[in-house]
């Protein structure tokens, strides 16, 4: 079974995110809805971590080094100025695109191994990395004229 790389992967990738906004929040502190949201989105990518903890330690016997091999190394810190910003929100977009999918992945796999507990979490938690998801998407959309268009 090698549902072990994806709940590794998943484990892995929330984790980053979660460093990634708690990085970018810091550095764009003058930015009050980025700061205020990416903490609390931080938050919420622990918890999934850590509720997906068990089910890495049950599944973790059929685990190689192959996710730290999936993984990319997306962000590599957050930026200044209103580019950074939207370079930044950019990465985050990115990064919570592959957590998105990957509970996809594991949802598929946890109903072809009927584990109920797994789907449980699966269920409780994708949903908040939807919600990520429309918000950078909205902040992105934000962001770009006033990065783009007009000079820092």
């Amino acid at each position: 079974m090698h549902l072990a790389h994806y709940l590794d992967l998943q484990a892995r990738a929330t984790t980053r995110l979660a460093q990634a906004y708690r990085d970018v929040a810091d550095t764009h502190t003058d930015e009050p809805d980025l700061a205020r949201l990416g903490r609390r989105f931080a938050a919420d990518c622990d918890r999934q971590a850590a509720a997906l903890a068990p089910f890495v330690e049950r599944y973790g016997d059929d685990a190689t080094a192959e996710p730290e091999r999936l993984h990319s190394d997306l962000f590599q810190g957050a930026r200044t100025g209103g580019l950074g910003l939207l370079r930044d929100l950019h990465d985050l977009y990115l990064m919570a695109t592959e957590c998105a999918l990957v509970w996809t992945v594991i949802d598929q796999a946890g109903h072809g191994a009927r584990d109920e507990d797994l789907l449980a979490v699966v269920n409780a938690e994708q949903d908040q990395t939807t919600a990520q998801l429309r918000w950078l998407r909205t902040r992105v959309r934000q962001a770009a004229p006033q990065a783009l268009v007009v000079a820092d």
